[in-house]
C-alpha cells in the first residue's frame, strides 16, 4: 500500500517510523521543514518539501493521504488543497486532534468529490505513534474495511475502534482528552499535598507504589514516577500549562447537552489561570480582604 503522509512533527514522525517497520508500505511524505528530510529518508520514505510536489504525480492505484497536522485552519486548508489533486475513490485521513464539527464539514467536501474521508483520534503520545497507538475512527462504514488493516498495523492489540460516521472519531478523542485533563489535574493536586505534608515522603516511591496493584495505577502514574525520579526538572520550568483546545471543546459539548462536568471544567480553568502573568483576579481578592477585614496583602518582591 502506498501512503502519502503530510506533517512530520513529533506525532507524524512517529507514524512514519511505525509504518516503516512493517516493510509493506511505500511511504512518500511532506513537511515544509526541510531539516526533516534526512530523518525521514532514514526510514526509507521519499521526502517532498511541498504539497504539490508530493501529490502532483498520479499513482495508478487509489491513493491514501494521511494528515498529521495541528487542528484548525492549517488542517482545514490543507484538506482543501489536497482535493485539487485527489480523485474519486481516493482516501484522505485526518489523524490530528481536529474539532469534530470541522471533520463533518471536511467529510462533506471530500464526499462531493468522491473522496473517502476518515477522522481519526490518535492517543498514546509520541511513543504510541511510534510503537503502537490507540485510534478512534469515524467515516463511511462501507469503505472502512479497505483501510482497517492500516490502522491495525499502527495500533496495539484492541487499540482500534471504528466509531461511526464522520466526526465520531474526533468526538470520542475530544472526550478522551477531557478525561485526561481531569486525571492529570487530580494527580498533580494529590502530589502537591504530599509535597507539603507533615511527613517526608519519597514522592518517586509513592508514585511507584500507587502504580503497583492500587486502584489508581496507570500510565500517567508511571510518568509521574518518572518526574520525581529527577525532581530537579521541576525547578527548570514555569508552571504554565498550555491548553490546546480539546478540554474546552469537551466542556462546550457538556454545556450544550446540559451535562455537568465539574472536574474537567475546573482542570481547564486551572490551566487558564496558570497562563495568567499579572494575576489581576488574585490581587483584587487580596485587596478586597485588606479593605473589609484589614488582612495584610503580600507585597511583590522588588526585582
Amino acid at each position: 500500500m502506498n501512503i502519502e503522509l503530510i506533517g512530520l512533527g513529533k506525532m507524524g514522525m512517529g507514524i512514519l517510523k511505525n509504518l516503516s517497520k512493517k516493510r509493506k508500505y511505500t511511504i512518500h511524505c511532506m513537511d515544509i521543514n526541510e531539516k526533516l528530510k534526512a530523518p525521514a529518508e532514514e526510514t526509507g520514505a521519499v521526502f517532498f518539501p511541498t504539497l504539490s510536489e508530493l501529490l502532483n504525480t498520479r499513482k495508478a492505484e487509489a491513493r491514501v493521504v494521511w494528515l498529521m497536522l495541528p487542528a484548525g485552519e492549517l488542517t482545514n486548508q490543507t484538506i482543501s488543497d489536497c482535493l485539487a489533486f485527489l480523485k474519486k475513490g481516493d482516501t484522505l485521513i485526518d489523524a490530528g486532534n481536529s474539532k469534530y464539527t470541522d471533520s463533518k464539514k471536511n467529510e462533506q467536501l471530500c464526499s462531493e468529490q468522491g473522496v473517502h474521508f476518515f477522522d481519526v483520534g490518535t492517543s498514546g503520545g509520541v511513543d504510541g505513534a511510534t510503537n503502537g497507538a490507540c485510534m478512534m475512527i469515524g467515516g463511511s462504514s462501507e469503505h472502512y474495511a479497505a483501510i482497517e488493516p492500516l490502522f491495525k498495523d499502527l495500533c496495539v492489540a484492541d487499540g482500534v475502534l471504528y466509531c461511526g460516521p464522520a466526526g465520531s472519531g474526533h468526538y470520542l478523542k475530544m472526550i478522551h482528552n477531557g478525561i485526561e485533563y481531569g486525571m492529570m489535574q487530580s494527580i498533580a493536586e494529590g502530589f502537591d499535598i504530599l509535597a507539603h505534608a507533615p511527613y517526608d515522603y519519597d514522592l518517586e516511591a509513592a508514585a511507584k507504589v500507587f502504580n503497583h496493584g492500587s486502584v489508581i495505577r496507570s500510565w500517567l502514574m508511571e510518568l509521574t514516577e518518572n518526574i520525581f525520579r529527577a525532581p530537579e526538572q521541576l525547578d527548570t520550568i514555569e508552571g504554565v500549562i498550555p491548553s490546546s483546545g480539546e478540554g474546552q471543546w469537551t466542556i462546550e459539548e457538556a454545556l450544550s447537552l446540559k451535562i455537568a462536568a465539574p472536574v474537567i471544567t475546573q482542570s481547564l480553568l486551572f490551566r487558564y489561570s496558570s497562563e495568567s502573568k499579572d494575576r489581576t483576579a488574585e490581587k483584587v481578592v487580596a485587596l478586597l480582604r485588606n479593605q473589609f477585614g484589614g488582612h495584610a496583602a503580600v507585597k511583590e518582591a522588588v526585582k
